[in-house]
């Protein structure tokens, strides 16, 4: 079928991973609401490795619908990676990556909409009335955004949700790694960004298996580390470092010099106690730290956003007009 021919004005991508029993019914709910809101749009589907029929049916909605687009990865990446392949994809001034688990509900991509045009450039999804486990999702997922907020400064009730919107040139310089996709309004605020939160509806499952745990919010937390190392010292490494190697150069002359008090004042023999051997060692780490540092800032300029390897490798596209390229 021929593709509509233009530039779409909103892209809404979602990451697939064998939600074979979910895909039609959702699909349908969202071409509801684009006929409602009447603007033009495309919808990727990113099929992350499924192992079910999940990437079958997605050859049959787009067959049967010419604003759909379908990215096959290799094998499964993580929703990070899958979301990265929807964003490099998308052709729209608005983004509006959502789960494809049907917890997300079509409806409220209008009431994303109606924020983006108040002028804000990120649309944050609130799930406040969520439907998950409460001590494997919820209670995690709440004490994580609150750390989260803490941390970075900018304050949202749900990280987590995946269903927001954003403007394209937000996103425009941001690369994903690990978990960080949740991220994406922290980025976006550090750079001056509008960033607000809205309430949005939250359904139970009701068909396939949940893909995430408890053990998710350790990851995020770590991914937080990262990009808070990263926001602030990625250009300046060795203000890092040498505040380390300044506090392990402090230990090691304080057990020096309480070393020598002890010998000359109170007549203690340099081999009765270990701060000798402390010294020695906190002065070794400092001088680590030092270099470390140095050695980071060096690679900072010689390799500063070198990483342009995609984090994903493409099986097949399917309804693109280009042809198939895969990295």
């Amino acid at each position: 079928m021929k593709k509509e021919e233009g530039k779409p004005e909103i892209s809404i991508f979602l990451p697939v991973y064998n939600e074979e029993e979910n895909l039609k019914l959702l699909h349908e709910k969202i071409q509801k609401v684009l006929e409602r809101i009447n603007r033009k749009a495309e919808v990727i589907y990113i099929d992350d490795g499924s192992t079910d029929s999940s990437l079958r049916i997605l050859r049959q909605i787009a067959s049967t619908d010419e604003r759909v687009r379908v990215i096959a990865l290799r094998r499964n990446y993580g929703q990070t990676a899958a979301m990265s392949a929807g964003i490099d994809a998308s052709r729209g001034d608005i983004l509006i990556p959502m789960d494809a688990d049907l917890q997300n509900d079509p409806e409220d991509i209008e009431k994303l909409l109606e924020k983006i045009e108040q002028g804000y450039d990120v649309v944050s999804g609130w799930r406040k009335n969520r439907k998950d486990r409460l001590f494997s999702r919820r209670m995690p997922s709440v004490i994580a955004n609150k750390i989260i907020s803490w941390i970075s400064g900018v304050y949202l009730h749900d990280y987590g949700c995946s269903l927001k919107a954003y403007r394209r040139d937000v996103l425009k310089d941001v690369k994903l790694y690990g978990e960080m996709h949740r991220f994406i309004p922290i980025y976006a605020s550090w750079a001056g960004a509008k960033v607000t939160e809205i309430v949005v509806n939250h359904h139970a499952r009701k068909h396939g298996r949940s893909k995430y745990g408890i053990s998710r919010t350790f990851k995020v937390i770590f991914d937080l580390m990262t990009i808070k190392f990263m926001a602030s010292y990625q250009t300046k490494p060795l203000y890092v470092f040498g505040t380390f190697g300044l506090i392990s150069l402090a230990l090691s002359l304080f057990a020096g010099l309480w070393a020598f008090y002890l010998k000359f004042f109170n007549g203690v023999s340099f081999i009765l106690t270990p701060l000798p051997i402390i010294a020695v060692v906190m002065l070794a780490i400092s001088i680590q730290f030092f270099l470390m540092g140095l050695l980071a800032e060096m690679l900072v300029r010689t390799y500063h956003e070198s990483q342009s390897k995609p984090i994903y490798s493409i099986r097949e596209k399917i309804g693109f007009d280009e042809e198939i390229s895969t990295p």
